[in-house]
Order: C-alpha cells, then sequence, then structure tokens
C-alpha cells in the first residue's frame, strides 16, 4: 500500500510517480521529488513493496534494473 509524501519522512525508500522508479534515500536527496509532487511512499517501507506496485529500481542509487 502506497502514500503520497509531502515532506521527508524516516522512511527509506521512496517512489518518483513520474518515473515509476523507487529510490534509496540513505543515496539519494528526495527534495527534488518531493518538491515536483511526485513523492510517493511504502507500506512496508521495503524494496519488496516497491516492486510488487510495479517500481523499478533506479540505477544511480540502487543499481540492477529489473525491467
Amino acid at each position: 500500500m502506497s502514500y503520497r509524501v509531502y515532506s521527508r519522512t524516516g522512511d527509506r525508500y521512496l517512489g518518483n510517480t513520474n518515473k515509476r522508479e523507487v529510490h534509496d534515500l540513505i543515496h539519494e536527496d528526495a527534495s527534488p521529488i518531493i518538491a515536483a509532487g511526485h513523492a510517493l511512499g511504502f507500506n512496508p517501507d521495503t524494496l519488496d513493496q516497491a516492486h510488487v506496485e510495479g517500481y523499478d529500481n533506479c540505477r544511480y542509487c540502487i543499481g540492477e534494473l529489473t525491467r
């Protein structure tokens, strides 16, 4: 189950609804995605949940694209 993100939270993974990519916030700044209104959080906050919801890995902060 996903939810819109309007500010930086303690979550690790963030989806970009514009590109359908998931980002690892340990390795990337979420500010541009949040400011553009394209941020989506995942519940549970796992990479597997992002994949279940159809999001591909960001090649820069996670690597190994899934599609």
